[in-house]
């Protein structure tokens, strides 16, 4: 088992945000970086703490390096394990075959249960952002006992987002329309523009988009530049527009038993069309939650207020 510590330290109950800007590497000072063979996929990661262990897992069009703002802190209290999605940031892009499987969130759900396993820890907490929170849960679904607390930040369940989509819905999240069409038209027209598509997608041209740090957005990029990075990501949304679909049917009656946290973004579209507690608390026995004051990317645009939240409720 490898954990790294970091340097430092704060009073027990107090979880604070402080990073060093030199470029990426910098924003994960203390973290030390693994790959891990889980049969299927390699999945890069970083970590660092002693604590209990916590899992934290991006959303889209991003990395691991989302997490930049929290995860410091968070290591000071827990042991903080840090993986790219299979098919984004450094991780591997196998293939996802014809009906999409290889991107379903079981497969991506069970890359990371297979990462925890071979660091040593058999049970975990877990928190997931966008697609981090699809994955996780599934995983919650599939792997009631290893995972023993969720925390689900700005999605809701995948099947009730299709079943109940509308042109408000269709008009803010347009791109889970055009990334599921058949291959390869998405990819084409996305690999003429990738830094441009990383900007829409993250609202870089509108109010707010300083939030950002400059050395998370030029990783995003680095990562995204790649053709095969553009390819599973379509293919993760494929999936979600299938494969997954199918897997949610098949356990539509079956509820979440660890403890649930939802958080989502009071100026998000989540926020602005769903009623995110009441829908979780039918997917779940016991749930709690909250708005925070941002849009979608809350550990980036609401990082206290996002810490705070989580701490409280990782720490019982």
């Amino acid at each position: 088992m490898v954990r790294t510590g970091v340097k430092g330290g704060l009073p027990a109950g107090r979880l604070q945000i402080g990073v060093a800007w030199e470029g990426c590497m910098a924003l994960f000072e203390g973290f030390a970086e693994r790959r891990i063979d889980t049969g299927e996929a390699v999945i890069n990661l970083r970590m660092a703490g002693n604590g209990p262990p916590l899992l934290l897992l991006h959303g889209y069009p991003q990395t691991h390096a989302m997490w930049h703002r929290l995860a410091p802190a968070l290591a000071r209290r827990f042991t903080v394990v840090l993986p790219d999605l299979r098919g984004y940031g450094d991780s591997s892009k196998p293939p996802g075959g014809d009906d999409h499987a290889g991107y379903g969130k079981r497969a991506m759900a069970d890359d990371q249960v297979r990462v925890m396993e071979e660091l040593g820890f058999t049970r975990f907490q877990a928190v997931g952002h966008d697609r981090g929170a699809r994955v996780l849960h599934r995983m919650c679904l599939d792997y009631p006992d290893q995972v023993t607390r969720a925390a689900l930040l700005d999605i809701v369940p995948t099947a009730l987002a299709y079943g109940t989509a509308d042109q408000a819905f269709a008009t803010a999240y347009f791109h889970w329309f055009f990334l599921i069409q058949r291959h390869d038209l998405p990819e084409r027209l996305l690999a003429a523009a990738p830094d441009a598509w990383i900007e829409r997608m993250l609202g870089l041209s509108g109010a707010g988009s300083e939030v950002f740090a400059p050395e998370a957005v030029a990783e995003y990029k680095r990562c995204f530049r790649n053709p095969a990075t553009i390819h599973a990501s379509c293919e993760d949304y494929r999936a979600a527009a299938s494969t997954d679909l199918a897997d949610d049917e098949e356990d539509a009656d079956t509820r979440i038993a660890c403890p649930l946290l939802v958080l989502w973004g009071g100026k998000s579209v989540v926020g602005r069309l769903y009623d995110p507690l009441a829908i979780w608390k039918e997917k779940a026995a016991d749930v709690r939650g909250q708005a925070l004051p941002c849009g979608h990317f809350l550990p980036e645009e609401a990082p206290e207020e996002t810490l705070a939240a989580l701490g409280a409720f990782l720490e019982g």
